[in-house]
C-alpha cells in the first residue's frame, strides 16, 4: 500500500497545476445496473473512478486512461452525463468534473477487474441508492444527477453538485415548479427543463386469416417481437403518419400510406421520458404483397403472421393489450382510442 501524501504535499502539487483543475469521472454500470464505488489506499472517501485530466488529454481520454491505470479496464467511454463546476476549495483551485458513462460492463469485464498500480484498495457494486448514500457529498450529487440523465437520455448541468435551472436533467420536479411559478426561468431554460417525450409511429398489418405481421429485431432482445414502425424524426419536421409510412418502406420494403389512426399510446417509467406511440392501420396484406417484404439486415431478422392467440409468446404485455385493442377498433370502426400501457383510457 502506497504512502498517504501529506496534505501540505497534496496541496502544492494542485497548486502547480494549470486553473481550473479538469477532471474525468466514470458512473461504471455492470450489466445488473449497478455501479461501480472504488475504496482508495490514500484516503478515507469513498470515490467514483476517474481523476485528474492531463494537459494534453481530453477528458475522455483522461477517463479512459484512469480506468486502465487503476482498474486493467481497457472499455469505451461512454456519452457524456453530467457537468460539475466547482468553486476553489481547500486545494486552492476550481474544478471542472466531466462525468461519462462507462458501460454496461459484462460479466467478463467486470470479473476481469483488478487494482495494479495500487492506487485502489477494494471496488464494490452498489445499488445506484446504496452508491449515493455511501459516497462522499461532493460525489453523490454528480452519481445521482448523472444517473438521471442516463435514464432520461439528457445532460445535467450542475454548480458545486446542484443543478441549474436550465439543466436538462437532474432539477428535482418540485424545484422545477417553484422557479416556474415564481417566473424565474428565461425562454432557453424553460425549454431545456421541460420533461421531454419519445415519438414513434406503428402500423397494424394482418394477412387474410386476421394474423398480424411482426418483426424480430437484430438488437436489443430478439425474444421480444415489434410491429413495424420506429422513431418519429421530430427535428426533422416529420409527422406522425410520414414516419409509419417511411419505417414500413424501410423494414418491410413496402411504399404503402398508411389507413386511419386507431389508437395512440401513452406509456411511462419514473425518471425515463415519457413515449407516444401513433398506431395506424395498415390493412391487409394478400399474398403478393407479403411475398415483396424485404428485411433490411441486421436490423430484422425475420418476420411472420401471428395469430392474435399466439401473441403472448413474443411480445410484452403492454404491446400485446395495443394490438388488440387497435384489431378491436378496426373491426368495429371505433378510435381512435386512447391508451395508457396499452389500456383503454374511459372518455369523459
Amino acid at each position: 500500500m502506497p504512502d498517504r501524501p501529506a496534505p501540505d504535499e497534496v496541496r502544492a502539487y494542485y497548486a502547480a497545476r494549470p486553473a481550473p483543475l479538469v477532471a474525468a469521472t466514470g458512473i461504471v454500470l455492470d450489466s445488473r445496473g449497478r455501479v461501480l464505488v472504488l475504496t482508495p489506499s490514500y484516503k478515507d472517501d469513498l470515490e467514483l473512478p476517474g481523476g485528474t485530466v492531463d494537459d494534453t488529454e481530453t477528458p475522455e481520454e483522461g477517463l479512459a486512461r484512469e480506468l486502465k491505470e487503476e482498474l486493467d479496464l481497457s472499455v469505451p467511454v461512454g456519452r457524456l452525463l453530467a457537468v460539475d463546476s466547482r468553486p476553489p476549495g481547500a486545494l486552492g483551485r476550481s474544478l471542472i468534473a466531466h462525468v461519462h458513462l462507462v458501460g454496461p460492463l459484462t460479466p467478463g469485464q467486470a470479473a476481469a477487474i483488478s487494482f495494479a498500480d495500487g492506487e485502489v484498495a477494494d471496488a464494490r457494486w452498489l445499488t445506484p441508492d446504496e452508491a449515493c448514500e455511501a459516497l462522499p457529498a461532493r460525489i453523490a450529487p454528480r452519481l445521482r444527477a448523472g444517473l438521471a440523465a442516463l435514464y432520461s437520455g439528457s445532460l445535467a448541468h450542475l454548480v458545486d453538485g446542484v443543478p441549474q435551472p436550465g439543466s436538462p436533467a437532474g432539477l428535482a420536479p418540485e424545484r422545477r415548479a417553484v422557479l416556474e411559478h415564481a417566473g424565474a426561468y428565461g425562454s432557453a431554460d424553460h425549454r431545456a427543463a421541460r420533461p421531454k417525450a419519445l415519438t414513434a409511429a406503428s402500423v397494424v398489418f394482418t394477412d387474410a386469416a386476421g394474423s398480424v405481421l411482426l418483426v424480430q429485431p437484430g438488437y436489443g432482445n430478439p425474444a421480444r417481437w415489434h410491429l413495424p414502425g420506429g422513431g418519429i424524426d421530430s427535428d426533422l419536421g416529420e409527422t406522425p403518419r410520414a414516419a409509419a409510412r417511411r419505417e414500413v418502406l424501410e423494414e418491410l420494403g413496402l411504399d404503402r400510406a398508411p389507413g386511419r389512426l386507431l389508437a395512440v399510446n401513452w406509456s411511462h417509467r419514473p425518471g425515463r421520458p415519457a413515449r407516444i406511440r401513433f398506431l395506424y392501420d395498415g390493412g391487409t396484406l394478400d399474398a403478393g404483397a407479403l411475398a415483396r417484404i424485404r428485411l433490411p439486415a441486421p436490423e430484422l431478422l425475420q418476420w411472420r403472421a401471428v395469430p392474435p392467440a399466439d401473441l403472448a409468446g413474443l411480445t410484452k404485455g403492454a404491446l400485446r393489450r395495443q394490438i388488440k385493442a387497435c384489431l378491436t377498433a378496426r373491426a368495429t370502426g371505433a378510435g381512435p382510442l386512447e391508451l395508457h400501457a396499452g389500456r383503454l383510457v374511459p372518455g369523459p
